[in-house]
């Protein structure tokens, strides 16, 4: 598990930044300010949830692997697509539409804290 969400933490950062050079230097011009706020919000997240990927996988290593953890690096995964993604296709497409995912990736980040909070809290490993 820590090789596996150790680099997907790493790819999800690689991206991240990626993206924001893009939006800073490709789509400012290209964009409305207000969608390219809404592109660098799903940046942010996009980083946040990338660090958090590579935090579960030093977590999975220390405690060791339990269920609540492994779906916690699930659903962190799966909420970048969803949060990040739908934000990212929003403001290229300006597709109101795209809106409506993005709930479901916030609320896949919620969950994914949350168990990986009751992991570590639970854990037999100090």
């Amino acid at each position: 598990m820590f090789r596996k969400y150790g680099a997907f933490g790493a790819i999800h950062a690689l991206l991240a930044v990626t993206l924001g050079a893009f939006a800073a230097h490709g789509l400012k011009d290209r964009l409305t300010a207000d969608m390219l706020e809404v592109f660098e919000t799903g940046v942010r997240y996009h980083m946040y949830h990338g660090i958090g990927l590579l935090l579960i996988a030093l977590a999975a290593d220390r405690i060791g692997e339990s269920k609540g953890i492994r779906w916690a690096g699930r659903l962190m995964h799966i909420g970048i697509f969803l949060f990040s993604g739908s934000l990212y296709a929003l403001s290229m497409l300006d597709s109101k539409w795209l809106g409506i995912i993005t709930p479901f990736g916030g609320v896949a980040f919620i969950i994914a804290w949350a168990l990986a909070a009751n992991a570590i809290w639970k854990s037999k490993n100090h």
